[in-house]
């Protein structure tokens, strides 16, 4: 029997072709299909939950540095149908799977949010019940605001490890298409939050039209007119306090280049300008969501600031957060910014 070849001596090509054999054996396993709604597309799976590794903080640092995680939990509510692709059932009226919701709660537990804005949550008991979650497994967010459109089925919500001093309203929300009048679905949620230091940071969250075509309107139309009736709020803040510390964020349904995208995002170098926080997981890359109809990831979930906050986002610390087991919790991954 020869002896192994030593690697040194292996041509340019069968060293190309080993090391990608080992980042593949080194990379998230999927398995079968898990449960979801059934009118939430399927995902890719993963492994068993694998640990992300604790944020090691210094505890000065901790009183300083604001910690903002936006996070599609996918239909922490109850459905009239979920079905499930694994026993190939369907429930009615059923809950979010005690699986996802543990897996949503690790994930969390080891980002460890100061405030934390969520998408596609039911009622202001499910997020109560995300918040009892969270203490009992050591994050603390008493101050919450739950927040929706003429979506009676999906809201928003946020969490608070600090006081919301102030929420404000947004109920006539509504634009025309085609001659159509249409109200937006999951609304605007507009909160402000204050540390003992006296800084405050403003909130909007969203949940912008999905890609999904319906029967009497175009999809990408009509998330184009709920971005603007977005922007319309944004520059409404900036233009009566330009110096707020506004934070922009949620599920957006849309790329980065897209209309849009564009128009919440605003004007390139304005005063009224939001920026998207470049965001990558720890491999560089930077989808947010799989879709798995269209086998097709995208980047669709953003946190934008407004110029105020330019000087404080770390962006060493913010991140896609991307444990192998994040499809055991949603078909999003949550995302984190740190403004200090």
């Amino acid at each position: 029997m020869k002896s192994p070849v030593p690697f040194a001596q292996l041509g340019w090509l069968p060293r190309i072709l080993l090391l990608l054999a080992l980042v593949l054996f080194a990379s998230c396993d999927k398995k079968a299909p898990r449960a979801v709604s059934a009118a939430t597309t399927p995902a890719a799976q993963s492994t068993a939950p694998e640990k992300i590794e604790d944020h090691e903080l210094d505890p000065t640092a901790r009183n300083t540095a604001l910690r903002f995680v936006s996070y599609n939990v996918e239909n922490w509510l109850i459905l009239e149908d979920r079905f499930d692709f694994e026993t190939r059932r369907s429930s009615k009226n059923a809950p979010k799977p005690e699986k996802e919701k543990a897996a949503v709660i690790e994930i969390l537990r080891q980002a460890r949010p100061d405030v934390l804005g969520l998408c596609e949550i039911g009622t202001v008991d499910d997020l109560k019940e995300i918040q009892k979650r969270l203490r009992a497994v050591g994050i603390d967010l008493p101050h919450l605001h739950h927040s929706g459109g003429v979506d009676r089925t999906r809201f928003l919500g946020l969490l608070s490890r600090y006081p919301i001093v102030d929420k404000e309203e947004h109920p006539t929300l509504a634009y025309r298409l085609n001659g159509r009048a249409y109200a937006m679905q999951r609304g605007i949620l507009d909160a402000t939050i204050k540390r003992a230091d006296g800084r405050t940071w403003r909130f909007l969250g969203c949940h912008l039209k999905s890609k999904r075509e319906v029967e009497d309107g175009n999809q990408t139309q009509m998330r184009i007119h709920e971005a603007q009736l977005l922007r319309k709020q944004i520059d409404r803040v900036l233009r009566d306090e330009p110096k707020t510390r506004l934070i922009v964020y949620g599920d957006l349904n849309d790329t980065r280049m897209s209309p849009a995208l564009r128009i919440v995002q605003g004007p390139y170098n304005s005063p009224r300008t939001m920026t998207a926080i470049p965001l990558k997981d720890s491999r560089g890359l930077a989808w947010t969501h799989y879709w798995a109809k269209e086998d097709v990831y995208s980047r669709i979930d953003y946190i934008l600031y407004s110029p105020a906050l330019k000087n404080e986002l770390v962006l060493a610390e913010s991140q896609i957060l991307d444990p192998c087991s994040w499809n055991d919790a949603s078909d999003h991954r949550a995302i984190l910014g740190v403004f200090r």
